[in-house]
């Protein structure tokens, strides 16, 4: 099975329908899909439910993607840099599911693993608890929380052999493996195609079994969310 795609519109173009749950990797605007993420924008698909530890900036990331109103629900950790996005859910034009970081990422790695679901002590006492089944254990009470699957799932890696085996940058590794795992097909920007053999195995952050399309964006756009200066 081929998975190298020529660009990221045609790596989309057969799978994203309207209606359809779409996970994200990154953490603020560090290891994001911007290319596949402009491409969803341009497929003009709508109504999506989209799952990702925040959504980007007003111009940039999933922020495009709220300027033209496909997304109808939110299902992230932090939204604080994102203006529009602020706007769209206080005016109740927005659905949203807050989560802690950590939960959000394990109902994740639970979705790809196959757990249903998993109990926490995170958000215990709090509105997280809200609606949701909680259990004591040794004296301590936990909450239910659900996994997470997505019908595609977008991530951002530095390197990929042709079997879909990815290397992410550092930090940037982020929520992707994650959120690749989590997704029924998942697509890979990356900005460097290797040959198969030349990724020692202890370079592979995650296996090309759960990586179905590949997309090469050598020199992708990189921001930094809020550059701060120190006074000399």
């Amino acid at each position: 099975m081929r998975k190298i795609y020529e660009d990221a519109t045609t790596a989309l173009g057969d799978v994203v329908k309207s209606g359809q749950t779409i996970a994200v990797g990154g953490f603020g605007l560090c290891g994001i899909p911007s290319a596949l993420i402009e491409a969803l924008r341009d497929s003009g698909v709508k109504g999506l439910t989209c799952i990702s530890n925040n959504a980007g900036v007003d111009d940039f990331g999933l922020g495009l993607l709220l300027q033209t109103r496909q997304i109808k629900r939110m299902v992230s950790s932090y939204v604080g840099e994102n203006k529009e996005f602020e706007r769209q859910y206080l005016n109740g034009e927005l659905e949203l599911e807050f989560n802690p970081q950590g939960t959000l990422a394990e109902r994740l790695r639970a979705g790809g693993a196959g757990i249903p679901a998993f109990f926490t002590r995170t958000g215990v006492g709090t509105v997280v608890t809200e609606n949701k089944e909680t259990r004591e254990f040794d004296g301590q009470t936990y909450v239910m929380e659900r996994a997470l699957k997505a019908d595609v799932s977008l991530v951002k890696a530095q390197k990929a052999d042709p079997s879909g085996n990815l290397m992410f940058s550092r930090t940037a590794r982020n929520f992707n493996p994650e959120v690749a795992m989590a997704g029924a097909v998942t697509i890979a920007e990356v900005e460097e195609i290797v040959d198969m053999g030349q990724l020692d195995p202890d370079e592979v952050h995650l296996p090309g079994i759960f990586v179905d399309r590949i997309v090469l964006v050598p020199n992708p756009d990189k921001r930094i969310e809020r550059k701060s200066f120190r006074n000399r």
